[in-house]
């Protein structure tokens, strides 16, 4: 017979036992925290979050349903969702369905009613982890067979999914405006806000699937090329790294945001590494070092770029000069790279910021300038 209970299981023992929500089954991933007080149908639609359980620090999640505006892709790409108090109600006019109608129409399976706060604790004490919900007849497996399937399942390192998340054919979103021209985007996991932030600056946004290849990228004719942010380990995307040296090699302008930060920190021939816990949410705070500015910022990394934090250093892959930009102020991880030789940059954090503050929106301009600087012949400037 079929129960309403559920379990939450981390890879070393400790269990959570709650309510079933969503869709009943089974399902593993890495769980993660995000820190967010709103924004949960920003974060279920991030491609970013494939292959992960969310945990939600906020306690009340759910009251202002769902629609079909604030969607960041063409589907909910969590692998599993863990919430302490559903909202048994939709209030919000904007709202077309609830979250719990949602997660079931699209198979993912949920655990509600637990204590969230202290599966937070536990993550970010031992770090995250390899999990496994299991509701319905899966609930009433045996806790040993249950422990036994979670670590059995794929973790997060050495794990390549931008497969899984990116566009099969390319498209494209038509510019606003006066148009700067043609940019590449690879859909390495890219959200719906990002694409219209880079179509408001006058681009006219070409989306790639992530196997394009240079020659096929080139073809385009491109004013510059655009790195998306995406799930899985930087260190198994060698074939990105290589793409994006070609780009940085052919000159053409670069920005990277997220998983594209960490693509051109190893295009500049610098490491990556996994964090202990890494950072999801709308309120992380990030250094300018330019400006001396903090800004409040949206964050979805389990992954960070090894670079040196202080002064000007030599790419180790030949591209010249590179400095460390933007820096967080929670652990001091590398939160920016700016190429001072050739025109690249990135950030590792979310500047369209859906959900989250629009404190960053501003790097949208600052690529648009560069794009335009690169244009315009020298003995002009």
């Amino acid at each position: 017979m079929t129960t309403t209970t559920a379990v939450l299981v981390l890879e070393d023992g400790t269990r959570y036992e709650g309510r079933a929500y969503g869709a009943r089954g089974r399902t593993f991933g890495e769980a993660v925290f995000a820190t967010g007080m709103s924004g949960y149908q920003e974060t279920l639609t991030d491609p970013s979050y494939a292959g992960q359980l969310v945990v939600m620090t906020a306690p009340h999640i759910g009251n202002t349903g769902m629609n079909d505006e604030d969607v960041e892709s063409r589907r909910i790409w969590v692998d599993g969702f863990i919430v302490r108090d559903p909202s048994r109600v939709v209030s919000n006019y904007r709202a077309t369905r609830s979250l719990d109608d949602d997660l079931v129409a699209h198979g993912v399976v949920g655990i509600s009613g637990i204590d969230t706060r202290a599966v937070t604790r536990r993550l970010r004490d031992a770090g995250v982890m390899r999990a496994g919900i299991f509701s319905g007849d899966d609930a009433d497996l045996d806790p040993a067979a249950q422990l036994a399937l979670v670590q059995e399942s794929a973790g997060m390192l050495g794990r390549n999914l931008s497969s899984e998340v990116s566009v099969a054919t390319a498209t494209v979103v038509a510019a606003e405006g006066e148009t700067v021209g043609r940019l590449a985007v690879l859909d390495l996991g890219v959200k719906e806000s990002t694409l219209r932030q880079l179509a408001a600056r006058g681009f006219e946004v070409h989306v790639l699937p992530q196997s394009t290849t240079l020659d096929e990228l080139l073809a385009l004719d491109p004013v510059a090329v655009f790195y998306s942010n995406g799930p899985g380990d930087p260190a198994a995307s060698e074939a990105h790294v290589e793409l994006l040296q070609g780009v940085l090699r052919a000159g053409l302008p670069f920005f990277g945001i997220c998983f594209g930060n960490q693509l051109l920190g190893r295009a500049l021939g610098f490491g990556t590494y996994k964090l202990p816990f890494g950072h999801r949410g709308i309120n992380q705070p990030v250094l300018d070092r330019e400006s001396g500015r903090i800004e409040i910022t949206a964050h979805n990394h389990g992954f960070a770029v090894d670079a040196p934090r202080e002064g000007a250093v030599e790419s180790p892959a030949g591209f010249g000069r590179v400095e460390v930009s933007h820096i967080g102020l929670n652990d001091d991880v590398v939160e920016g790279l700016r190429a001072l030789d050739i025109p690249a940059f990135s950030v590792q954090y979310h500047p369209e910021a859906a959900a989250g503050p629009h404190d960053s929106t501003y790097l949208f301009d600052r690529f648009r300038a560069m794009v335009i600087a690169a244009q315009t012949p020298k003995d002009s400037q």
